[in-house]
């Protein structure tokens, strides 16, 4: 699995297993929880919740399941809401494709990535091929 740069500074609020859609509808819920246990509005928790839910949704289709690491600390002086996404599928074979509007590599309408991108104030990503992807986001309080 490929790891993200972390912070030692950053607290742990959950690590999860993503290997049924229940797992997906159970994280989904934590995810919004965390959000007002922080104070964020009602629009940012449900863009975080949405964003999350896009990767979750991949890590399960595409990934085959893996593991989600709910985390909150200081990211550029600001606070934020972290979630870290990681599985261990067959990887993005071209991660600037991925990344484009519209493009799908399978049935969906090609606004995973991307929409999960614009909803949230900071986005990572990294895939290796037949290693996996991890993708990190962070939503601002």
């Amino acid at each position: 699995m490929l790891q993200l740069t972390t912070d030692s500074n950053w607290t742990e609020l959950g690590k999860y297993i993503i290997k049924t859609e229940h797992d997906i509808v159970q994280v989904r819920q934590l995810i919004r929880v965390h959000a007002k246990e922080m104070n964020m509005g009602i629009i940012d928790q449900t863009r975080v919740t949405t964003a999350v839910s896009e990767l979750l949704r991949n890590m399960y289709n595409y990934g085959g399941g893996g593991e989600v690491l709910v985390e909150t600390g200081v990211v550029d002086d600001k606070n934020a809401l972290i979630i870290t996404c990681a599985d261990e599928g067959s990887g993005i074979e071209d991660l600037d494709l991925a990344m484009s509007d519209g493009y799908t590599s399978g049935m969906g309408m090609g606004y995973g990535l991307p929409g999960a991108k614009r909803l949230v104030d900071r986005f990572e990503i990294k895939s290796e091929k037949n290693i996996g992807t991890t993708v990190r986001v962070m939503k601002w309080r």
